[in-house]
């Protein structure tokens, strides 16, 4: 991708856009270091077993999304977005601090069932990229949030490579927290000393005027509810995934841990040059078509990795899985933050609400797939789902142009 009037150009010459950039780089760092290990840690170390890890995450997804609503609105209602994004630090300090001092099943529920799920930065991140954006036309806006989207998976290149090679050295898997309390200090550090205050920020971020009641009843209309629902069910996939991939990939003695740890790490520097490349096709093709067609890839590598796990070939899906997640990843969080443009902190709310639906969808999926059967069942119920979702989301957007 050309670096001239690029997207990359863009946020390296915007002092808001930096920022964001950065947390984001430090957020995926922290979100891939407990990605492929949640599921395993619920299921085999701490012993909660497939149903306790599938209501775990029914759990986590109800508290994270009241968080990111509450968060959201309050942050368009005041325009005080510094002081969430200081609290959303902390809470992962917090988490992150309770399981490298006293690690066990209730702090690891604690953590990951309210601390972690309190952590309302990625929304805000996106809200805030929004806002310094708002000068550009819509592709142009498109590109720069599938950037900071990009720069998310970016870490994943670095930091999943190096816990395989750590593990196959006899690092232990609860080793990730120490690792995550340093990174949310950092991320603690930057946000206190470079997040602008209202009155700092250099873009209009004017507050919204409207109560709770308001800003709920503007969030329940059918438009976006179906919109909503259609992209929880596409999000399923990708939640699904690290549950069946890391579970197929490792075992209970404590082998291919670091085989589930490369394999993210390859899918997710994969992704990387997809998501750059987004903005050279959005011209040409309406979202709504992409994320039907990202779908249908994405399904090739979800149910290949349980069929494949014990097979050389497992690497095959490698391509289809990067391919299909760069899209259903990054053009989601566009689209809802189109639907609701004038009020960025709710609009990137609404990707909670996103996440709560698919989360349950996929939590559904695992644990009936589970019960009759296996991982495999849970990955075919989890690909029915997330291509669903698309065809819901085109239907819905037939007559828009």
């Amino acid at each position: 991708m050309r670096l001239g009037n690029s997207p990359i150009r863009t946020i390296a010459s915007d002092t808001a856009l930096r920022l964001t950039a950065g947390l984001m780089v430090l957020q995926g760092a922290l979100i891939c270091s407990f990605g492929p290990y949640v599921s395993v840690l619920a299921v085999r170390q701490f012993g909660l077993g497939d149903r306790g890890y599938a209501a775990m995450m029914v759990v986590s997804t109800v508290v994270s999304v009241a968080a990111a609503l509450g968060a959201g609105i309050r942050a368009d209602q005041t325009a005080n977005r510094r002081v969430i994004a200081l609290w959303s630090s902390v809470t992962v300090l917090l988490g992150a601090l309770l399981m490298t001092v006293s690690p066990g099943p209730v702090s690891f529920i604690l953590a990951h069932v309210v601390l972690f799920p309190l952590n309302t930065l990625f929304g805000q991140l996106f809200a805030q990229s929004r806002l310094a954006a708002q000068r550009y036309d819509a592709a142009t806006r498109d590109g720069i949030l599938a950037t900071i989207r990009a720069l998310f998976a970016l870490p994943f290149v670095v930091v999943l490579p190096l816990w395989s090679l750590a593990f196959s050295h006899g690092a232990q898997v609860l080793d990730i927290y120490p690792v995550a309390l340093v990174i949310a200090l950092l991320m603690l550090a930057i946000t206190a000393r470079y997040w602008p205050t209202a009155r700092q920020a250099r873009f209009q971020d004017a507050p919204s005027g409207l109560s709770l009641t308001q800003a709920l009843a503007e969030l329940a209309s059918p438009y976006l509810a179906m919109r909503i629902l259609a992209l929880g069910a596409v999000s399923v996939g990708g939640t699904a995934y690290w549950a069946i991939m890391g579970l197929s990939l490792s075992h209970a003695d404590g082998s291919g841990t670091a085989t589930a740890a490369l394999y993210a790490g390859l899918v997710a520097g994969l992704e990387v040059p997809f998501m750059l490349a987004l903005p050279l096709v959005l011209p040409h093709v309406r979202r709504t078509h992409l994320i039907l067609i990202s779908t249908l890839i994405y399904t090739l590598q979800l149910i290949g990795i349980p069929l494949l796990a014990a097979s050389p070939a497992l690497w095959l899906v490698l391509i289809p899985g990067a391919l299909g997640g760069a899209i259903t990843l990054t053009l989601p969080i566009a689209y809802l933050q189109d639907a609701l443009g004038h009020r960025p902190g709710t609009g990137a709310a609404l990707m909670a609400l996103m996440k709560v639906t698919g989360d349950s969808m996929a939590a559904g999926t695992f644990a009936l797939g589970t019960a009759l059967s296996g991982y495999m069942l849970a990955a075919v119920l989890a690909a029915l789902a997330t291509v669903a979702g698309a065809l819901i989301l085109v239907w819905a957007d037939r007559g828009v142009a």
